[in-house]
């Protein structure tokens, strides 16, 4: 059994550890309440600019426009989304290793893949794969980032594709659905409108002015935007979410240990008492036996 001392020791240091854990709970459940009204204020509008890009998708004229074409994939780019720092829980995990299993599928197809890294830790493990092309790498951004933050991310992917340097591109990150549901999926931007539209609803003679190839093209890059927008949204409260859960369990288990530690440390001092008193009634039987 360890001394008492030892074990005071432990227990001033699991108990620092605690305080720490503790604030980082609080903080990451501020920052959280901050991303859930973000991500509340601008789910609407992205719902709707996904909606009227599905529509325009079936529109007979906006068919064989470049943003909307529609061919066998080949080449394929990644917009992966992960965090900056970690203690975390699972959240970078989980993404990283979904996007790892979307690019081992995608070498079973032959199909080529790039990526365009969002946060450190996605950049440090995309660094460590072989054959991997990285188109750039965007680290430390803010939680609500400005249009002209997230600018030259969207206009990366959307030059690219326009060039026709990839047939399609994919938003990987994790989507909030609670705050204990967070789930790492794909979301395809381009080309635009690719899931059809559940109402079925059609553009009925739309009439475009300026011109048709003059809308559509500024169109579909702010709606584009949004999309990757609202997905950098989900992705942050998703990350302050679980690592708010994270730092509560970690805070739990540290008043658990503490608690063990305080019971062990008292039965080794009983132990040293009843030990000390052992010595003193021995040592008066031996005096009063003289």
């Amino acid at each position: 059994m360890a001394s008492t001392q030892v074990l005071k020791r432990r227990i001033r240091s699991v108990n620092s550890t605690k305080q720490i854990t503790k604030a980082m709970q609080l903080v990451s459940a501020s920052k959280m309440r901050r991303a859930q009204d973000n991500m509340r204020a601008s789910r609407a509008y992205t719902e709707e600019a996904r909606s009227l890009l599905n529509r325009l998708a079936l529109h007979n004229g906006s068919s064989s426009h470049p943003l909307f074409r529609k061919v066998k994939v080949k080449n394929k780019l990644y917009i992966l989304i992960a965090s900056d720092k970690g203690l975390a829980g699972a959240f970078n995990n989980n993404v990283l290793k979904y996007y790892l299993s979307l690019r081992n599928l995608d070498s079973q197809k032959e199909i080529k893949s790039s990526v365009i890294t969002v946060g450190v830790k996605a950049s440090h493990f995309v660094s460590r794969l072989k054959d991997t092309e990285v188109i750039g790498s965007y680290d430390n951004l803010p939680d609500k980032p400005s249009s002209l933050t997230l600018r030259a991310i969207i206009s990366s992917a959307y030059n690219l594709f326009l060039e026709g340097k990839f047939d399609a591109v994919d938003v990987i990150y994790t989507d909030y659905q609670s705050s204990l549901i967070q789930k790492p999926i794909k979301l395809r931007v381009l080309p635009a409108g690719y899931q059809e539209d559940e109402s079925g609803q059609n553009l009925s003679d739309p009439i475009y002015e300026p011109s048709r190839n003059e809308v559509i093209d500024k169109l579909v890059y702010r709606l584009v935007g949004a999309q990757i927008f609202q997905a950098f949204l989900d992705s942050r409260l998703s990350e302050h979410s679980m690592r708010m859960i994270a730092m509560k369990n970690a805070n739990d288990n540290a008043t658990g240990l503490i608690e063990d530690l305080t019971l062990e440390m008292n039965k080794a001092r009983q132990a040293s008492i009843t030990q000390e008193l052992a010595e003193i009634t021995g040592g008066v039987e031996a005096l009063n036996e003289k």
